[in-house]
């Protein structure tokens, strides 16, 4: 049988951020009620390229299908995209496949989709400053998904390069900062680099500030350091979190809740409490997100 592929550009003609937020908090929730089947993810070292090589499989009520994908971070030198993935969709009603399509853009736009659920539940409705750690592609998708869900007067961006910040901030209509400034005061920190040590210190956050980190350097390294760690820790998945995040395993950080739970009410949050979303990202999302794709880009096929 035929099965088609899409390209980054089929998918970027129908993915919008503004159906995939919802899409995202639905699949968050179906994963820590247990509706969705998902092993954590296996990821495997190139050494002799200093590459990552991941197998990303997950079954949902709705869904079926993987996704492969390789993180290169020195990719970045050699002006090639870092994150490089493919996703195949199967039917879960017969396992014929349905689809295949890049997987760059949807990892790209689902990672800030779902932080985006996760400071819509927790972060005040008159937040109005942002802090940007990192100007690369998943800054500026965080800037675009955040705008969803809060309206933010103030945004800064922090990155160890400077001509990077400077261009995305022309980009966005953001200021460019030094990283304390960037945390200092702001309501909502987002972390978005590749970094294995601490890009800021936990101490500049301001009581009740809201932070999510997007950015993985593997099991042992992390962008925060241990007095962020040590508020509420939200995760988006406990067994993956306990396997691959640096910013947990380090300082043996105490895990509160999935963002399922806090999405579905089970696990309630102070709301002036400093709040820290680990996000390492899951199967789940990837197939909900390309099954939003399929829809629009293949109709004939669901």
């Amino acid at each position: 049988m035929s099965v088609p592929y899409l390209d980054e550009a089929a998918v970027a003609e129908v993915l919008r951020m503004e159906e995939l937020i919802p899409s995202m908090r639905q699949a968050m929730i179906d994963y820590s009620a247990g509706r969705v089947a998902q092993p954590a993810r296996k990821i495997l070292g190139v050494e002799p390229h200093g590459g990552h090589f991941g197998s990303m499989p997950a079954v949902s009520t709705e869904a079926m299908g993987a996704k492969l994908v390789s993180f290169y971070p020195g990719n970045s030198s050699k002006g090639l995209e870092t994150h490089l993935a493919l996703i195949a969709l199967f039917n879960p009603e017969t396992g014929e496949p349905l689809v295949t399509m890049d997987g760059g853009l949807i990892t790209k736009m689902r990672t800030a989709a779902v932080t985006a659920t996760f400071i819509d539940a927790v972060a005040a409705e008159d937040v109005k400053s942002l802090a940007i750690l990192g100007a690369g592609q998943q800054a500026d998708s965080h800037i675009e998904a955040l705008s969803h869900v809060r309206h933010f007067d103030d945004v800064r961006i922090w990155n160890r390069t400077p001509q990077r910040a400077e261009r995305l901030a022309e980009k966005t209509g953001a200021r460019m900062t030094s990283r304390e400034d960037a945390v200092r005061n702001a309501d909502v920190v987002i972390a978005t680099t590749a970094s294995g040590e601490p890009v800021f210190n936990g101490e500049w956050l301001t009581p009740g500030a809201k932070v999510a980190s997007v950015g993985w350097a593997g099991a042992n390294g992390g962008e925060l350091d241990a007095s962020t760690m040590s508020n509420v820790v939200i995760v988006d998945s406990r067994e993956g979190a306990l396997v691959e995040s640096g910013n947990v395993r380090r300082y043996n950080a105490e895990i509160h809740a999935e963002l399922g739970e806090v999405l579905d009410g089970s696990k309630p949050l102070d709301p002036d409490a400093i709040v820290v979303f680990e996000s390492i990202g899951m199967a789940c999302q990837d197939i909900a997100a390309a099954s939003l794709v399929l829809k629009s880009a293949v109709p004939q096929a669901t």
